[in-house]
């Protein structure tokens, strides 16, 4: 099960949040879905090269913000924020509302799934070796501090006639366990033969989080910590 279903869903309630945080009405809820899937396409072909994370989309009442998540932020800045105010003005012929757009830098970008497999399809489309290029992923992302990576690639592997797919992983991935923390990334590589797909999972440890039941109740003792198989209602 955890091989098929994609490890945000999962998790979305537990570790993780949604990356579209908005409410509609049922009329108006088909539209910012297609729109939300429009600025996403447009913002990731227009700045393939800024290895692009995560692009998160919040509406309030009379605008959009907009928060980009990249390694390199320079190049949506664009010099003296011309490229930024390109996009703001594309963004808002668009959709027909106000954008506001925020620019965040990732830190560690051999951490970041998606960017990793960004990383793999371009070197893919640059007629790199795909083992080559895989390795060296890998090699950086547990460098990074990440606990497992796999990456997997599909397709018309150098140039043959039949596609195969190969997978290459170190460490371990713990998908059906919901504290960890596993980020996912998908990208394709457009070559000569064809697409190859580049699928990538990172572990990077278990968050532990912490939920006071009993929040109304003012007391100074501490919170009783469940031992063992025993629900803790059930327990003297």
């Amino acid at each position: 099960m955890g091989q098929k279903v994609h490890p945000f869903v999962q998790r979305v309630g537990f570790i993780r949040t949604w990356q579209s945080w908005w409410f509609a009405r049922p009329k108006d809820y088909g539209r910012f879905v297609e729109e939300d899937f429009r600025i996403r396409k447009f913002i990731k072909a227009k700045f393939r090269q800024a290895a692009l994370s995560r692009i998160i989309i919040e509406r309030l009442i009379d605008r959009v913000k907009i928060r980009i998540l990249s390694a390199r932020p320079g190049i949506i800045i664009g010099r003296h924020g011309a490229d930024i105010e390109r996009l703001r003005e594309d963004l808002n012929s668009m959709i027909k509302n106000e954008v506001a757009i925020d620019i965040e830098e990732v830190k560690e970008p051999a951490l970041d799934a998606q960017i990793v497999s960004d990383n793999v399809a371009m070197q893919i489309e640059k007629r790199i070796a795909f083992r080559r290029a895989i390795k060296r992923a890998i090699e950086q992302s547990v460098n990074a501090g990440a606990k497992g990576i796999k990456i997997c690639c599909a397709g018309r592997l150098g140039g043959a006639e039949m596609c195969r797919t190969e997978t290459y992983k170190q460490g371990k991935i713990p998908l059906q366990t919901l504290r960890a923390d596993i980020d996912y990334g998908f990208s394709e590589s457009l070559t000569t033969y064809g697409l190859i797909g580049v699928k990538c999972w990172i572990y990077k440890g278990d968050i532990l989080v912490t939920k006071n039941v009993n929040k109304a109740a003012k007391t100074d003792m501490p919170e009783a910590k469940p031992q063992g198989n025993i629900p803790a209602a059930k327990r003297d």
